[in-house]
């Protein structure tokens, strides 16, 4: 019986593309990318499970890992590194791994996809624990590295997630709450860092998304436990506060960098009024 290419691997539904004009190239590339939500609703459902399982993990103390290469680790790491400044939890609460360790994020490490023992070394690094959850993320599904990883969290009673852009993947049977996000055929084929990643990268604001907010860390639709890191930041903050107490900008801005939060700063006014 012939193999059937996976997902990820199928040819183009466009030739030629170094012919195509500057406009041509760009309409079709938007084409493809137009797909991709449609893609990611379908799996709702199954993002739901992942999310559900993992709050109760966080709220007794447990923590989020990514783990994954090439484009796939590189869009986890940056799913776990905006989750501080955005939601004011430590950097120890989402965890972003990458094969090949972190100078794989701007260059590319030979082999380090294809060592299905290292994940499971580099978790270890982390202490990994039955109160944590790893989220696999590999767009062909087959990486060594991402479910080597699963398999021995799995062994080792550690709940398991995945994010694959090829359907009934191998990493996707490894994990407890699989998400296939099949996409089709890439505007230059096989080229994964495209609609593959666009897709995980939606998934991946929906997964931390949800979380956080079931944590607590979004008051109506405001960021009000976020990082004052910058000028602009500052300034949002202030307002937040505006609108939440009858203070002026000066008292709002004084308020927000004594206490370091919108939370903090309109807790303290309501309990000293």
């Amino acid at each position: 019986m012939k193999n059937l290419k996976p997902d990820t691997e199928i040819d183009s539904l466009y030739s030629n593309l170094e012919k195509m004009s500057t406009l041509e190239l760009l309409t079709n590339i938007n084409a493809e990318d137009n797909k991709v939500a449609k893609v990611v609703k379908k799996q709702i459902p199954t993002i739901e499970k992942l999310v559900d399982a993992i709050v109760p993990k966080i709220k007794n103390g447990g923590r989020l890992f990514y783990i994954g290469a090439g484009t796939s680790g590189r869009i986890g790491v940056l799913d776990a590194s905006e989750c501080p400044p955005t939601f004011g939890v430590s950097d120890g609460i989402v965890i972003g791994i990458i094969a090949g360790g972190d100078t794989a994020i701007r260059k590319a490490v030979e082999n380090a996809e294809d060592d299905s023992e290292q994940a499971w070394k580099d978790l270890q690094q982390w202490n990994i624990n039955e109160n944590d959850v790893v989220v696999g993320i590999a767009a062909s599904g087959t990486t060594p590295y991402v479910i080597g990883g699963l398999e021995m969290c799995n062994q080792n009673n550690i709940s398991t997630g995945s994010i694959s852009c090829n359907a009934e993947s191998p990493l996707s049977k490894t994990a407890k709450f699989p998400i296939d996000v099949v996409v089709g055929p890439e505007f230059v084929t096989g080229s994964s860092r495209m609609k593959a990643g666009t897709a995980q990268k939606l998934v991946l604001n929906m997964i931390s998304t949800a979380t956080m907010i079931q944590l607590g860390k979004v008051k109506g639709n405001k960021m009000v436990d976020m990082q004052l890191s910058n000028t602009k930041l500052i300034d949002r903050g202030t307002r937040m506060i505006m609108e939440e107490i009858p203070v002026s900008y000066e008292e709002a801005n004084q308020l927000l960098q004594t206490h370091g939060s919108v939370r903090n700063a309109v807790d303290f006014y309501n309990n000293n009024k």
